[in-house]
């Protein structure tokens, strides 16, 4: 059961993390479905060649049919020249695929449940940083036990200013809000920081769980309306 810590790296509580997971049997395949999905819909598959017929010019024949000993030709467009066309060359398509809503929830809860290990919970501290300053966000991920040289994801309930700006600088790092969650960032990272609001709005929309510190986390049924339309949108964008 992972502690719960403050900005000055003190345990503070506890807090339960259990999510309904996928089937030993199936969990493997049903992340590496969800990672391929995500990376999939990513691509913009915008890349475009010209075939032989698109290339401007070639409309004369470059030499007579016969008497020359060279290959016949009937244009400078050919794809066996320099400046032809391309053969087989990429289109613009479109790379998306599609996943059940509840496998996709079903992913990203086995893919969050089987990083507890890594997990640190913290107190939200964007109070704590009144100015952007890197320094003090990197004296922090050490007081609460995590490596700043190591990739790290730091998931917070909201993206502020100040947060942002000082976590910027770490090339590590990875900051993202509860509702931008995905399984490639949960399976990219070595250590994760999860503050308890952004524990909250996940528990609302995937459930499962609950904290001591915090007390009863069970959210508004509007809120969590919203963070689920938020959640939704962010994974399908990621």
């Amino acid at each position: 059961m992972p502690e719960v810590r403050n900005w000055q790296g003190e345990a503070v509580g506890t807090i339960e993390m259990q999510l309904a997971v996928a089937k030993a049997s199936t969990a493997k395949g049903l992340i590496h479905r969800a990672v391929v999905r995500q990376l999939a819909n990513a691509r913009q598959g915008t890349a475009s060649t010209l075939t032989r017929t698109e290339v401007r010019g070639g409309g004369r024949k470059p030499w007579r049919q016969k008497g020359t000993g060279r290959a016949r030709a009937g244009s400078t467009r050919s794809p066996l020249l320099p400046g032809g066309g391309i053969i087989f060359g990429p289109k613009p398509r479109d790379y998306s695929q599609k996943m059940n809503k509840k496998e996709r929830r079903l992913a990203l809860r086995t893919a969050l449940q089987s990083r507890v290990e890594d997990v640190a919970i913290v107190e939200s501290f964007a109070e704590q940083l009144p100015q952007p300053k890197t320094k003090e966000l990197v004296q922090a991920l050490a007081r609460w036990g995590v490596d700043p040289s190591a990739k790290v994801l730091l998931i917070v309930e909201a993206r502020t200013e100040n947060v942002w700006l000082s976590a910027r600088n770490l090339p590590k790092l990875k900051l993202i809000a509860a509702d931008q969650l995905n399984v490639y960032d949960l399976l990219w990272a070595d250590r994760l920081v999860l503050t308890v609001p952004a524990w909250e709005k996940i528990q609302a929309v995937y459930g499962g769980a609950s904290s001591q510190p915090a007390g009863n986390l069970t959210g508004n049924p509007a809120e969590t309306t919203a963070v689920e339309k938020g959640v939704e949108e962010g994974t399908e964008n990621g």
